[in-house]
């Protein structure tokens, strides 16, 4: 008969996994490459930015401290031109929005409040702005623009290319392998005998993964044969920096992962936790090797993931994990009998409002594509009164 482990509550197994997750290495990648990717250095500039004062708009240069009637046209001077002539009393150059500023303007007049004739720009309008963009005011040389840690988005690659930069030194993606137990599995686009059920596990959790930004290298069903699962598991904790196991860990016949995996040389640091759902969730470390055990019931899998294994996953590429948490206001009560773990429950937020969903337990996953957050209640809470200000998660 096998043992009945403890509980551990949720800061326990966070204090837990908090020790474990060797960061990956760095590597040089493209810019365009870097998309998702964390970035491994601190990027300074060498440039100031803007390079040179320029127009804000399309209009005429001038001197500020000129009132002429009107200004000779001196010069035409399109975005990517330098100046070749300097202005003087009574003189303009016509210019482009971006173009350099020519010597002796301090000023852009827009074209909005001019008259051109006969080679002479005359004021129909007042002007109360400069419309310049003064050399540096932007960036200055050895600014740090990038923090290492940072995700790459497109926002950060574009501030990298303003730089002239075409490559950036990011951590390498986390190589990640999915083992999805049970001989009832069938993948999507195979017919379904009796008993048998949808792969949706594997597929959830891949894209978790990608979403979190882990290589995912591997990904398969391994029925519930022992020979086989011991096999399989032992190919991919040595090959990979992390692997996740879905089903066969709790206390049933069939349940094999949690002695497999000590028989392999895996310490499991604990296989049962204090979250709901996702109570029979195995933690284990092999080396620098991390393994998760997470439940079969496909919600169970998706919360645990979410709330334990994103935050190592992301901590092992080199960025810290924080969820984003809303403010709302329950739109109808929340009320539960048993009130030992943690509870996660799968709500819609929308303009600072807090709706229940439709949810019947750990296996109905359809309804975390209804639902844009998970509402967290405490451990010793038994009921969320209506209008009731709290927290959610967003997912």
């Amino acid at each position: 008969m096998k043992k009945e482990e403890k509980m551990m509550l949720l800061e326990e197994v966070q204090t837990t996994i908090n020790r474990y997750g060797k960061q990956s290495g760095i590597e040089e990648v493209s810019l365009v490459e870097s998309l998702g990717r964390v970035l491994g250095e601190d990027i300074f500039s060498d440039i100031e930015m803007p390079p040179f004062n320029k127009s804000a708009m399309d209009g005429y240069a001038v001197n500020s401290r000129d009132r002429s009637d009107k200004y000779e046209i001196i010069e035409t001077i399109p975005a990517g031109k330098f100046p070749e002539m300097g202005i003087k009393h009574g003189q303009c150059s016509k210019i482009m929005t971006g173009a350099p500023l020519p010597e002796g303007a301090d000023r852009v007049i827009k074209v909005e409040v001019t008259e051109e004739k006969q080679g002479y720009m005359y004021l129909t309008g007042e002007e109360k702005v400069f419309n310049v963009c003064i050399r540096g005011e932007d960036i200055k040389a050895g600014d740090k623009i990038l923090e290492k840690g940072k995700i790459m988005r497109s926002q950060e690659i574009g501030a990298a290319a303003s730089l002239g930069l075409c490559k950036v030194n990011v951590y390498k993606k986390v190589k990640a392998g999915l083992i999805t137990t049970g001989s009832e599995i069938r993948e999507p686009g195979e017919d379904l005998g009796p008993g048998q059920i949808y792969n949706s596990n594997g597929y959830s959790l891949s894209a978790q993964l990608i979403n979190s930004g882990a290589e995912v290298a591997d990904n398969k069903i391994i029925r519930d044969k022992r020979s086989l699962l011991k096999d399989s598991f032992e190919k991919m904790i040595d090959s990979m920096d992390l692997t996740i196991i879905s089903g066969g860990v709790s206390m049933g016949e069939f349940d094999f992962v949690p002695g497999i995996l000590e028989e392999l040389g895996v310490t499991i640091h604990f296989n049962k936790v204090g979250i709901q759902p996702g109570k029979p969730t195995l933690f284990g470390t092999k080396g620098d090797k991390i393994i998760f055990g997470l439940p079969g019931n496909p919600v169970s899998t998706f919360v645990i993931f979410e709330v334990l294994v994103r935050p190592v996953l992301m901590r092992m590429a080199g960025s810290i994990y924080s969820p984003v948490i809303l403010k709302g206001k329950m739109e109808k009560g929340f009320k539960r009998r048993k009130t030992e773990r943690d509870l996660y429950i799968p709500v819609h937020y929308e303009n600072g409002m807090v709706r229940l969903i439709e949810y019947h337990g750990s296996a109905h996953f359809i309804s975390l594509s209804k639902s844009n957050g998970f509402l967290k209640i405490k451990r010793g809470v038994s009921e969320i009164p209506q209008d009731e200000m709290v927290d959610v998660r967003q997912i």
